[in-house]
């Protein structure tokens, strides 16, 4: 807390600086233009530099400062400093002054256009952020005694999701997860992500098992791509363009956890998720249960798809999901972000009576990461931690007595 704090005033201090500057450089422009025909006379025609203050106003702090200095500006070239020169005369400092008065207007007109794009862009992006979070929804903190949390990073300066998709849903089997990766990043694997988030969050409910799950999956993702690929190629008479479609693949990673916290997984070509226990000797453990599948897309589903069992999440417990942009991630030297270890560091730093915060450690996680890389990541990134904070219930010793209340 205290860092981010230290952040954004850091950052307050810096536009506060920017800003004083560019409202205090007009006026040294027009005291420096001044000091220097007064003592170093040009007969007026250094007085035509004065033309660059208001533009320099417009440009930075506003159009009333604009006109105001342009005035001001314009009055001065009519003013005779120094001694006059032959051929030096009043029509010089009139058209000083009406050249003036021109770059005022033009910059009048411009600053005011720009002023427009400027509201037009921040309403577009209002509307495309609205849009992006419709697909990547933010994930409540609780879902049938889960605690959860979720970030995302994109590659694409600028975009809120990416390639990287993430859904968390409470269902009568129990809360269902799914973290994928889809080939590329950015804006261009959007629809890839939407058509995968859509068909998981329709599908979920009605499949009792995680096989069916990924099956139905996998339909849309081959739905998908036909549709797009007949869009884009409208003139292919019909045939299957096996090349274009043998290159859309998508890495996955489903997991469910049981009301009695039992976990069971299927996994296309994806990371094994983190297993955070503060209670063990060693509170990160990196899963891999068995050898994962290929990714969906390159090639067919087994005939049988058997969930990997992963143990049980006790009370406390919990699981640490990732795509693989957190891992790949380098600094400016080259190396790979340390995730295991930052996982160690936030968990230790968030540890609770009742176990980690979901959202304190990805909230460590992201800043650890944004740090190492400073800042500009070559691939999308997700986290999303899943712990179990179900009530622990205590058995029933065999001495004891059994209460009966009153009909």
């Amino acid at each position: 807390m205290i860092r981010t704090w230290a952040r954004g005033g850091a950052r307050a201090g810096a536009a506060w600086a920017r800003r004083a500057v560019v409202f205090v450089l007009p006026g040294l422009w027009v005291l420096g233009v001044v000091t220097w025909e007064l003592f170093h006379p040009t007969s007026g025609q250094l007085l035509q530099l004065l033309a660059a203050a208001p533009a320099i106003a417009c440009a930075g702090t506003g159009r009333r400062q604009c006109v105001l200095l342009g005035g001001v500006c314009a009055l001065l070239a009519l003013v005779p400093f120094g001694g006059a020169e032959p051929g030096a005369g009043p029509g010089i400092r009139v058209m000083t002054c009406g050249a003036i008065l021109a770059v005022v207007c033009a910059s009048y007109l411009t600053a005011g256009r720009r002023l427009r794009l400027v509201r037009e862009l921040e309403r577009t992006r209002e509307v495309a952020v609205a849009a992006q979070r419709v697909l990547l929804r933010p994930l409540p903190p609780r879902i049938d005694g889960v605690v959860l949390a979720a970030d995302h990073l994109s590659a694409s300066e600028g975009a809120v999701v990416g390639g990287d998709l993430y859904e968390v849903v409470g269902t009568r089997h129990g809360v269902r997860a799914v973290i994928g990766d889809v080939r590329g990043h950015g804006l261009e694997a959007i629809g890839t992500v939407a058509a995968m988030l859509g068909s998981f969050r329709e599908v979920v409910h009605d499949e009792p098992e995680l096989g069916g799950v990924l099956r139905r999956l996998e339909r849309s993702h081959q739905r998908h791509l036909y549709e797009r690929v007949r869009i884009e190629q409208p003139a292919g008479g019909g045939a299957e363009p096996v090349s274009t479609l043998a290159e859309e693949f998508v890495t996955l990673l489903l997991v469910q956890v049981a009301r009695d916290g039992s976990v069971t997984a299927l996994n296309c070509g994806h990371p094994w998720p983190y297993r955070i226990d503060c209670g063990a000797a060693a509170p990160v453990v990196a899963l891999a249960p068995a050898e994962p599948m290929p990714p969906l897309g390159l090639f067919p589903l087994p005939e049988k798809l058997t969930a990997v069992r992963c143990g049980r999440l006790a009370p406390g417990e919990g699981l640490f999901l990732h795509t693989d942009g957190a891992v790949d991630a380098r600094d400016a030297a080259g190396e790979f972000f340390p995730l295991t270890q930052e996982l160690h560091n936030s968990v230790a730093a968030a540890a609770a009576p009742g176990g980690p915060a979901p959202s304190t450690v990805v909230g460590e996680v992201r800043e650890a990461l944004l740090r190492h890389a400073g800042g500009r990541l070559t691939d999308d990134v997700a986290l999303v931690m899943l712990c179990n904070d179900r009530v622990r219930v205590p058995a029933r010793s065999a001495g004891s007595a059994i209460v009966r209340l009153p009909r």
